[in-house]
């Protein structure tokens, strides 16, 4: 799981980074699975939480549960560097999002080079919400990885309703879009996620839960297919 460790919020001096349901949420999915797991930031340690995320209104069973596990918290604090990763060593690679990935991730070298590396390797890639954006400069073949398939992200309406649609270096919606990816969607703030080709996508944090599902299922389909 790769979470940002950028915490500022463009040039508006408001703090952001990861969406902490967007942590809590896939990481539970993963780990009752079964799934061994490694953090990784960009810059390793204990990342920043977007303060936002963690507002009454915002709070989510998967949360109520982080902050109830010991083991969680302390897994959470010891993420290790990105730039240490080689996708050799794991199964797959899931995005964590929120809008700092929009600043540390989505040109981040390290990043997309592991991100092809798992890839080329006949693995599987997630990412949710505004982490679909460090697909943008992933390439497969020659071309865009997302090119010619059915991807989500973070839609240009959610983007309006936070008044962020200025701030972000770019709209995930319309950068899938530019880079020819399929892009589809459900209605703002429905949970919502996609899986094409071993890409897979969640919309917004209602969907988190899901593309971590979604993940899993890509997982034990491959599995089951090399068992055969």
């Amino acid at each position: 799981m790769v979470l940002t460790s950028h915490d500022q919020l463009g040039n508006t001096g408001r703090k952001t980074s990861f969406w902490l349901e967007e942590f809590a949420a896939p990481y539970f999915v993963f780990r009752d699975a079964g799934v061994h797991l490694t953090l990784a930031s960009s810059k390793g340690g204990q990342p920043p939480i977007d303060p936002k995320s963690d507002l009454p209104e915002n709070q989510t069973p998967a949360m109520t549960r982080f902050k109830q596990d010991a083991e969680a918290q302390k897994q959470l604090s010891q993420t290790v560097k990105l730039s240490d990763m080689k996708s050799a060593d794991f199964d797959t690679i899931f995005y964590v999002g929120g809008h700092g990935p929009m600043w540390d991730l989505v040109d981040n070298p390290d990043s997309i080079a592991l991100i092809e590396s798992f890839y080329n390797s006949g693995k599987p890639v997630a990412a949710v919400c505004h982490s679909p954006a460090v697909f943008h400069r992933v390439m497969y073949r020659g071309e865009p990885l997302v090119k010619g398939k059915r991807v989500t992200g973070f839609t240009n309406g959610e983007e309006a309703a936070v008044n962020l649609t200025h701030v972000v270096p770019f709209l995930v919606e319309d950068e899938l879009k530019r880079i020819g990816g399929l892009y589809d969607k459900a209605a703002d703030w429905a949970s919502f996620a996609l899986v094409d080709d071993r890409v897979v996508t969640g919309q917004n944090p209602a969907s988190s839960t899901a593309a971590a599902r979604t993940l899993m299922g890509v997982l034990t389909a491959a599995t089951a297919g090399a068992a055969r």
